[in-house]
């Protein structure tokens, strides 16, 4: 799971408006949070509408008061075509936006994301991200947890990695990728029996800092890469080994958790997939 946060100092008692004792007051810390879960929830067999006049009563609202910010978010989320229908006729899209407004009726002060932007399609993912941005300026500090690696790069002061439940790496996204410290050149060659060989070859080049092998190619963490690339290619054409691709890229967020689990996202998102199954 990759994990991405805002604003850590939520973490603090004096980041909150006003401090609640979490064991005594939890009642007032449950109206404080609000929670978007991966599978949604509210009634379907009511309208969107009324959804979330029921979410704001819940919560302690009048009905003007409900009203008002019922209306406020189906159209800052673009909700206002099926409010009026009931829930079970929307769209997965559709559904996920109501959840996502379900978790936000409340303004709370504390929000938990999980996996938001799970299918919405780009338009309505880009809106979302607009919304998020308006909630996290306004002082709601935000837990996001996503796979989509540059939601969490565009949305995210700081970042934290996890694998298997572990914490493996946590900071901004630059301090993140400062850890890479290095351009990424993959490297697939024409005979994969070459690879053993290219690895140790290209592993001694000062410039290269690590070598890795990958499935169907050779990832090189190099200093320089636009200078290092002429490099690599003139040492592999010299010793006969043929390439079929080669490209140069600086650190992403994929290389800072392919550095950190020793595996991609796709192969983790498979991995969880399969022990479910099992």
């Amino acid at each position: 799971m990759f994990g991405a946060f805002f604003k850590p100092q939520c973490l603090l008692v004096e980041d909150i408006p006003r401090a609640v004792e979490i064991i005594t007051d939890q009642i007032e810390v449950r109206q404080r949070i609000g929670y978007v879960s991966q599978l949604g929830g509210g009634d379907r067999l009511a309208t969107g509408r009324e959804d979330l006049l029921l979410q704001g009563e819940l919560y302690g609202m009048g009905r003007q008061e409900a009203e008002r910010r019922a209306n406020e978010l189906i159209d800052a989320l673009d909700l206002k075509e099926f409010a009026a229908r009931r829930v079970d006729s929307y769209s997965g899209g559709q559904r996920r936006r109501l959840d996502i407004a379900l978790g936000i009726m409340h303004s709370p002060d504390v929000l938990f994301l999980d996996e938001p932007a799970t299918g919405l399609d780009p338009q309505n993912r880009a809106n979302l991200w607009v919304q998020i941005r308006k909630l996290r300026d306004s002082g709601t500090t935000i837990f996001l947890t996503t796979h989509y690696l540059e939601e969490a790069d565009a949305l995210s002061n700081r970042l934290a990695i996890m694998d298997h439940g572990r914490l493996v790496a946590e900071g901004t996204s630059r301090q993140l990728k400062q850890q890479i410290a290095a351009d990424s050149v993959i490297v697939g060659l024409q005979d994969d029996a070459n690879a053993e060989a290219a690895t140790r070859l290209l592993g001694r080049l000062g410039f290269v800092r690590e070598v890795k092998g990958e499935a169907d190619h050779l990832r090189l963490y190099v200093d320089e890469g636009v200078t290092a690339l002429p490099r690599i290619l003139r040492l592999l054409d010299e010793n006969g080994m043929a390439l079929k691709t080669i490209t140069l890229s600086e650190p992403t967020l994929d290389d800072v958790f392919l550095r950190q689990t020793g595996r991609s996202l796709r192969d983790a998102g498979q991995q969880a997939g399969t022990e479910e199954q099992q």
